[in-house]
């Protein structure tokens, strides 16, 4: 029984780490990542990370570049995530709403998703604007409460879960600024208190976005759109308005998900 129990061990240590790995693979998207960054975000020695991206590249799910050694998620990833997009992937019921939001507000639109304590970009929809901010590549991850659509993930979720995550997230990310406990729980009660989540130059300088978070049936946050523009199409008024008509969009999306195979 003991043998049995350090074995199941063991293998829940493995894939622990593996999935962490592949996680930051996934945030460093196609710029890749050197074996010492993954060790040192990951807390792991050299001789681990080597070992377990062995395994990965010989099963297709991370590739390693000759140019420069920097080591990318593989193939079998891409594939596999094609495989989940058929359960999975919010964007089709989406699509047509944000690209009509899109058009009608001209500025670009984010879709995002939660993944545990993270956000991913799920989908851009870019408006007619002549001045438009790539602030977010689709399929960037970023922790929760970094960026607004973020922010407004995490200010909606259940209080205990929210309190439980933002213990993570400040433990894990102590010197970004504003993931520091002080200013995040600050920034939660303050979109908490207005109903969408505003955030200026936080991610990109001169830059302001406004989120609200997508609620399925039971009222959990799942996703949220936002919207980012340069500063100064962004005056007091033209949040509001956007504000507004981001809670009337997430509000039909809301009911666009009702039979969402992936909310079930």
């Amino acid at each position: 029984m003991t043998s049995k129990a350090n074995t199941e061990t063991s293998d829940a240590g493995t894939i622990e780490r593996t999935m962490e790995m592949l996680r930051l693979l996934a945030t460093a998207g196609r710029f890749g990542l050197a074996l010492t960054q993954i060790s040192d975000a990951a807390k792991l020695p050299h001789s681990t990370v080597h070992r377990l991206l062995r395994r990965l590249i010989a099963e297709r799910m991370v590739v390693q570049r000759e140019s420069n050694k920097r080591y990318l998620l593989g193939p079998l990833s891409f594939e596999l995530g094609l495989a989940a997009s058929q359960i999975y992937d919010l964007r089709e019921p989406c699509r047509a709403i944000l690209t009509r939001l899109a058009e009608e507000i001209g500025d670009t639109v984010y879709l995002t998703v939660r993944s545990g304590y993270e956000s991913v970009c799920a989908d851009r929809y870019e408006g007619p604007s002549p001045i438009r901010v790539v602030t977010l590549e689709v399929g960037s991850r970023r922790p929760l409460g970094l960026g607004a659509g973020g922010l407004a993930i995490l200010s909606a979720i259940a209080d205990e879960e929210r309190e439980h995550t933002v213990a993570h997230i400040t433990q894990r990310y102590p010197t970004q600024k504003s993931l520091q406990e002080r200013a995040l729980r600050s920034a939660i009660a303050t979109c908490r208190k207005q109903g969408y989540a505003l955030i200026s130059s936080q991610v990109t300088l001169g830059t302001t976005a406004v989120g609200v978070p997508i609620l399925d049936t039971l009222d959990n946050p799942v996703a949220a759109i936002s919207v980012a523009a340069v500063d100064n199409r962004m005056s007091a008024s033209r949040v509001e308005l956007l504000s507004r008509q981001l809670r009337a969009t997430a509000s039909s999306i809301r009911d666009a998900l009702q039979h969402f195979p992936g909310l079930h």
